[in-house]
């Protein structure tokens, strides 16, 4: 990680690691399957390659193209530099791009492969909505994520759901699924759909849970930047809270972006569903910061 401010969280970063070697391990055995059944995975792999390298050296611009987001000058929005501005300060790390998206989602997101190439952005439905404070507490959050490369790192652990998923597909439309291995067993195709399959399921479990981990990291990192877990706090109140005013196609369209967001634009409920959760449940995300103020002796 580039040097910066951002307090790191020991335990949140040893359950990462582990999580990035649990998916490097399975990759290892995915492709070792693939190998062994006589599978021609160059062109997999090529083509899997491709998208992970426009994904981790365009995820700034394909964002916010896809949110509809606009860099904006000091002139153009002076308020969201200043915070930019002091927390960059704090952080002592380079300034972002700053950019709106012009939504009545309140949302914000960072991304960028590094701290040269980032940009954070906040929709007019979050400035709209926040007190200073609070939206100082968000951006803090989504600069940690700058801070700690995580666009880079789940771009990474993406990789092996990309390359099952068009595994399965090249098995499907291809003539490997009328071939039978040499002792008559089950055609090989079916063999690797349902390999993929299985590879799927679990490295996207495995991303989730990835995901859910960063963004308590971030929750700690800014709340420790700021020194206020209290704002913080409050903004993911209110945050969730004015989703469910939202209109239901409009956070329809904004879930695929969710990985992205400072909150789910659509949020499952707890229990199994939570296991498919790109972020932790609201109440856990209380607790932590709660614990922080309480370390800081604010209270609770």
């Amino acid at each position: 990680m580039a040097h910066t401010r951002f307090a790191p969280d020991r335990g949140l970063t040893t359950r990462m690691i582990l999580t990035m070697f649990l998916l490097g391990l399975l990759y290892v055995v995915f492709v070792g399957a693939l190998i062994a059944l006589g599978v021609q995975t160059v062109l997999v792999l090529l083509i899997a390659g491709g998208t992970l390298l426009v994904q981790y050296f365009m995820s700034d611009r394909i964002a916010l193209f896809a949110m509809h987001g606009r860099v904006v000058s000091p002139e153009q929005a002076p308020e969201l530099h200043g915070v930019i501005d002091r927390l960059c300060a704090m952080a002592d790390m380079p300034k972002p791009r700053v950019a709106i998206a012009d939504s009545d989602v309140p949302n914000a997101f960072a991304t960028g492969r590094n701290q040269k190439n980032s940009v954070v952005c906040a929709t007019t439905g979050l400035l709209r909505r926040l007190e200073p404070a609070e939206l100082e507490g968000v951006l803090a959050h989504e600069m940690s994520h700058v801070a700690h490369r995580d666009v880079a790192v789940m771009t990474i652990a993406s990789f092996l759901g990309i390359m099952a998923g068009l595994m399965t597909r090249f098995a499907l439309y291809t003539g490997l699924g009328r071939n039978r291995d040499d002792r008559g067993g089950l055609p090989i195709g079916l063999i690797v759909v349902l390999v993929s399959a299985l590879v799927y399921a679990v490295s996207f479990l495995l991303t989730r849970a990835l995901s859910r981990y960063r963004e308590l990291a971030a929750d700690r990192a800014g709340a420790m930047l700021t020194q206020r877990p209290s704002a913080l706090a409050s903004a993911l109140v209110k945050v969730s809270g004015e989703m469910s005013r939202i209109p239901t196609r409009d956070l329809r369209e904004a879930e695929p972006f969710n990985a992205f967001f400072f909150a789910p634009a659509l949020a499952g409920r707890s229990g199994l569903t939570s296991l498919f959760a790109t972020h932790p449940p609201l109440n856990r995300r209380l607790e932590q910061l709660s614990r922080i103020s309480a370390q800081l002796g604010q209270g609770a």
